[in-house]
């Protein structure tokens, strides 16, 4: 995150890098905004003015301009170390700088010297030195895993010079180790720094997204870890849900100290009460709506909460205290307009304007349907029949009772025909469609029959069924089998 992920190589600059890739939305991580980045104190010349100067991640530092270069924010910058020289961006200047101090407690006499503007033979030994954090810290974390130290390795920084490097950890307990910092001194040949940080200051170097949808406030602007406590969910009527007011961090989120106090001013003119006592029963504090400034509170036989008002909440108490038990918990006036409201809606329960209750009847149209007989059903086209045509041809689909005679209407009134299906028809039947043979035998119905009616019925079909029983002898030629 950050500039630590920068791979353009082109440093960190007010405008940023222009790569397009910085997820704090600029080069510009925890700084503070400059309004009196060029103002001075009378007292104070050029020569001793103090600049804030912001290194790697989380790490800044104060050095004092003791050359009067004209340096503005955003410049990088060459600075003393304790050993050999570092490089920097200048987060801050003028006024704003001296107050910075005063409120870390820094001593103004420890302040290390600022070099001179970094020149391209310290951006290059910059840009080694970040290039090897990765493999370092990789490296490193191997080691303590082979010697079973307890610690988590969070982050490496090593200095411009290429001949430190600082290591941020996190543990639980006292961590004993002196002999991992002479494998690493061997390992690496650098001058090795161990800071055990928090897991506020481990989220912040580290970056991440939080519930919000925006990045973590610890690394982009937030400096300073205050202290959270459940209270502060309390106070805003927040559930006490681990998983919903803990960060990434696994600690409360700092955010629930921004609006805390506006929750405490609004909090204190609303009374600290659990339950009330009426002769209706004990009444229950539920919810407390904090900038409506009214209270919820339920009996114990019913479900129903009942919404009722600071002040009267107030009253309330104050008949108690006289030994006065309330009847209810509204007043008369209140509970006058509750019946008022109660009555208006029961009359003005539904009132049909616009025929809402007609919205799902289908229109018809009074010229088409003027003529139209009960009864009278719509054809097979879906369309209604005009004035006087009447299909008697066709069935109506819908009436179940009118079925169409499954006779030819071609040969219905030619009198030969009629007769030959009288003769094949005896009953005056439909015939089957198709051809038919009149000396077709008919289907056997009765599964009982013997077999020798089976065989009478089926002698003139020589492909029927054959009787059960031994086959009779083969007749001679010329013979005819009975």
């Amino acid at each position: 995150m950050g500039c630590g992920s920068c791979s353009t190589g082109n440093g960190c600059s007010t405008g940023g890098c222009k790569s397009g890739g910085c997820a704090t939305g600029g080069c510009n991580k925890l700084n503070t905004f400059d309004w009196f980045g060029n103002m001075l104190s009378p007292d104070v010349a050029k020569q001793d003015a103090i600049h804030e100067v912001r290194f790697k991640a989380t790490h800044k530092g104060f050095y004092r301009n003791i050359n009067g270069l004209d340096l503005v924010t955003g410049d990088i910058i060459t600075v003393e170390s304790e050993r050999g020289f570092d490089v920097g961006t200048i987060s801050l200047s003028g006024e704003l700088v001296r107050l910075q101090m005063k409120r870390k407690k820094v001593d103004a006499q420890k302040v290390l010297k600022i070099y001179r503007l970094a020149t391209p033979d310290d951006l290059e030994k910059l840009k080694t030195a970040r290039s090897r954090e990765m493999a370092v810290l990789l490296k490193t974390r191997e080691i303590i895993e082979k010697l079973k130290v307890e610690m988590k390795l969070s982050e490496v920084e090593i200095q411009g010079d290429n001949t430190k490097a600082t290591f941020y950890y996190t543990a639980d307990n006292r961590v004993d180790f002196r002999e991992l910092i002479k494998v690493m001194a061997d390992e690496f040949r650098l001058r090795i720094e161990m800071k055990q940080i928090g897991l506020r200051q481990e989220a912040g170097l580290i970056g991440g997204i939080g519930s919000c949808g925006r990045e973590l406030c610890c690394s982009t602007w937030l400096s300073d870890f205050k202290n959270v406590s459940t209270g502060a969910a309390r106070y805003q009527n927040l559930s006490l849900n681990p998983m919903k007011i803990s960060g990434q961090c696994g600690r409360l989120k700092c955010c629930l100290n921004y609006e805390l106090e506006t929750y405490m001013d609004a909090l204190k003119g609303i009374p600290d009460v659990q339950s009330i006592e009426t002769e209706m029963g004990i009444a229950r504090l539920q919810k407390t709506d904090i900038f409506k400034k009214k209270m919820w509170f339920s009996y114990a036989d019913s479900t129903d909460w009942h919404g009722v008002e600071v002040k009267r909440v107030i009253e309330l108490l104050s008949l108690i205290k006289k030994g006065i038990k309330p009847t209810n918990l509204f007043s008369n006036e209140e509970l006058k307009a509750m019946a008022d409201e109660k009555i208006r809606e029961k009359a003005f329960d539904f009132v049909d304007v616009v025929g809402q209750s007609k919205i799902n009847e289908r229109p018809l149209n009074p010229q088409k349907n003027k003529n139209r007989k009960p009864g009278f059903n719509k054809n097979n086209s879906g369309t209604i029949p005009e004035k006087g045509f009447t299909n008697q041809n066709k069935p109506n689909p819908i009436r179940k009772d009118n079925i169409q005679d499954r006779r030819s209407n071609d040969n219905s009134n030619n009198p030969a025909v009629a007769q030959g299906n009288k003769a094949i028809n005896p009953q005056n039947k439909s015939p089957r469609p198709g051809n038919v043979n009149p000396n077709r035998p008919k289907p056997f119905q009765n599964k009982n029959q013997n077999n020798s009616q089976r065989f009478t019925n089926n002698k003139n079909n020589p492909s029927g069924p054959k009787p059960d029983g031994p086959k009779p002898d083969k007749p001679s030629s010329g013979e005819v089998n009975p």
